[in-house]
């Protein structure tokens, strides 16, 4: 089955802005909240009752964590640009120092209505102004020597992060794989990955046999294999690249002070890696 005429990774992507805004505090998230809208509002109330109540925290946690690595990379001058592959409705760009160029990279009427809203609210001055690339991309194409070149024209030879959360789920393993050998022609020595998936139990938890059944009752009829899970070998083998920071859902709530409501059955537990390239000499 292709699973990518069915399941559509920006169907989630008006979650993941409603997720964050729920509770600002921890995603560090101000901005979240101008995506909220009333029909994704009763799916999610919908999805909360019948996948796991705990997603707000795992999504919002998921963002406070990258936020705030890439804002201490920016810090220390380590990145001066941030490219988000599969960047949906974040708002990274706005919660981060103006000096960051972002490139921001996803299906065209994705990019192309988020351009347009964020074009709209700067207008209201409900966001500031950054040096904002967007990019559409159709990934059922032969896109990378033309992505490629866009994004060397924009970012030249300055030090960059990659982002690329709320994508691998939906991917198979054979495009996981040439996106991360893409990133490796984008990026050069002491460069930045990014990286949010899951892995292998989750699918014998409660909380996925929930996702599932409710991902098949609104969106399309799906099975456990058309999901993707990665272990840390995964990451730990990419040609170039040293894992430097591996955090889950459970060890965040513990930085961050969260409190952890369900059992670890009932939360979909999401892994976040960071990488650096790093060439042998």
């Amino acid at each position: 089955m292709d699973k990518q005429t069915h399941i559509q990774i920006h169907e989630t992507a008006f979650f993941t802005s409603s997720f964050r805004a729920f509770n600002e505090a921890l995603s560090g998230d101000k901005y979240a909240k101008l995506w909220l809208n009333p029909k994704t509002d009763a799916w999610i109330q919908e999805y909360l009752t019948e996948v796991s109540s705990e997603e707000t925290y795992t999504h919002c946690l998921r963002n406070r964590f990258f936020l705030e690595t890439i804002k201490d990379l920016a810090a220390s001058k380590q990145i001066e640009v941030l490219i988000n592959f599969g960047s949906g409705f974040s708002m990274y760009p706005f919660l981060l120092n103006e000096s960051l160029i972002h490139i921001e990279i996803d299906k065209p009427e994705i990019v192309n209505f988020k351009a347009s809203k964020i074009e709209e609210w700067q207008n209201e001055k409900k966001l500031p102004k950054r040096d904002l690339h967007f990019v559409g991309v159709d990934f059922s194409e032969d896109y990378k020597t033309k992505l490629l070149e866009q994004i060397q024209q924009i970012k030249g030879g300055k030090p960059c992060f990659i982002l690329i959360e709320g994508v691998l789920f939906f991917l198979d393993k054979a495009e996981t794989d040439g996106l991360f050998s893409f990133f490796n022609l984008i990026q050069t020595d002491g460069d930045y990955v990014g990286s949010a998936s899951f892995q292998d139990d989750l699918k014998s938890s409660t909380a996925f046999k929930k996702l599932l059944r409710f991902l098949n009752k609104k969106v399309s009829k799906t099975s456990e294999s058309d999901y993707l899970t990665l272990q840390d070998s995964y990451y730990k083998s990419l040609p170039d690249y040293n894992l430097k920071d591996h955090q889950d859902y459970f060890s965040l709530s513990k930085t961050y002070n969260n409190t952890i409501h369900l059992k670890p059955d009932l939360i979909l537990n999401e892994h976040f890696y960071v990488l650096k390239k790093q060439l042998q000499s």
